[in-house]
């Protein structure tokens, strides 16, 4: 799964993703980011500096790491090793060169694959960062790559919503932890007395996103053999979870996609409470945290009793990112508006 609640941010596009594009040199980090993710690279690019390169490089981070997890190739214990070594290298105690030789010879057509083969620069842009900062980054990015070696080893049997919270927070749970104290690093005087009022929602932040992120990957999470749907939520369905999918099952996955809408419906309240603790003075850092909010309201609407999510990529059209992000940077200051924003993007249609 993407991080940034691992990422959440809902694809723009109604026609598939060209490939990634090739470089005839090294890419910057800024082109990097584009590639793996347009829409984040918005958000990032809101953010003043040095934040955004600070976030730009966590977000690069953790795609090398989702790389190794979601591996459609790999042997769960391959993936398991890889994830334990990139760790070490992030810690400073293996020397990095064998893993980026393996990561170097990523050819997967995939955003993920295409950062992969590029983490020496990544890497490279980290120890240019504040050294306070790259810290925050290294020690979180750590916690995240060995919580998702767990969940490899572990496979995807979520007997109940715990399990699930587990995984998400993991992947998901501690990036926003990561972002909230990179913000209170950054901005002591106001947001520094806040930080410890603003993790636990920061949390919930991640997991909403990451429980959207859910629901618009069942169609591609069943095909490499993963089902991020707890056992809990499927009744007296018995059959394995794979199952679930098949046309004669379709009540039961529908009322399993209404608590997954429900759950992430919950997370977003919480979510929504961060936002509103931000101060308006930095327009930059709640512009960050709103485009994901709104993205993930709007795929939730969409989403609810969609039969549709089963078979396809959930997606909000071009035009409508546009008129999010527009909005989101002419009025996102105002808590008040923020709210109703949220209940007007939530109406289907």
């Amino acid at each position: 799964m993407v991080p940034w609640g691992h990422g959440g941010a809902p694809a723009r596009a109604l026609t598939p993703r060209p490939p990634p594009a090739t470089f005839s040199g090294m890419p910057t980090l800024p082109e990097l980011l584009r590639e793996a993710s347009r829409t984040f690279a918005i958000g990032i690019e809101l953010l003043p500096p040095p934040l955004r390169d600070e976030v730009r490089i966590a977000y690069l981070l953790l795609r090398v790491s989702d790389y190794l997890e979601d591996n459609e190739e790999m042997d769960p214990a391959v993936k398991s090793e890889l994830l334990r070594a990139w760790e070490r290298v992030l810690a400073r105690v293996d020397d990095p060169a064998a893993l980026l030789g393996t990561l170097e010879d990523a050819r997967d057509p995939t955003p993920d694959a295409l950062v992969a083969r590029h983490a020496g620069a990544v890497l490279a842009g980290l120890e240019r960062i504040d050294p306070g900062a790259r810290e925050i980054v290294t020690d979180y990015v750590r916690e995240s790559t060995l919580g998702m070696a767990r969940w490899v080893e572990r496979g995807s049997d979520f007997a109940d919503e715990s399990d699930l919270d587990d995984y998400m927070h993991e992947v998901a749970g501690r990036v926003g932890y990561l972002l909230t104290d990179l913000f209170a690093y950054r901005e002591p005087s106001t947001l520094g007395p806040l930080r410890a009022e603003m993790m636990e929602p920061a949390r919930e932040f991640g997991l909403a996103l990451q429980t959207v992120n859910v629901i618009r990957g069942l169609h591609t999470d069943r095909d490499r053999g993963w089902v991020y749907v707890p056992r809990s939520f499927l009744g007296d369905f018995s059959g394995p979870a794979s199952a679930l999918f098949q046309l004669q099952h379709r009540p039961t996955a529908l009322a399993a996609l209404e608590r997954l809408v429900r759950k992430a419906e919950r997370h977003l309240d919480a979510a929504r409470g961060y936002v509103r603790s931000i101060p308006r003075r930095h327009h930059g850092i709640r512009q960050f945290c709103l485009l994901p909010l709104f993205f993930a309201v709007r795929t939730l609407a969409i989403s609810r009793a969609n039969p549709a999510v089963f078979d396809a990529e959930t997606k909000i059209s071009r035009g409508e990112v546009r008129r999010i992000v527009g909005a989101a940077r002419l009025l996102g200051a105002s808590n008040a508006w923020m709210e109703w924003y949220c209940a007007r993007l939530a109406v289907a249609g």
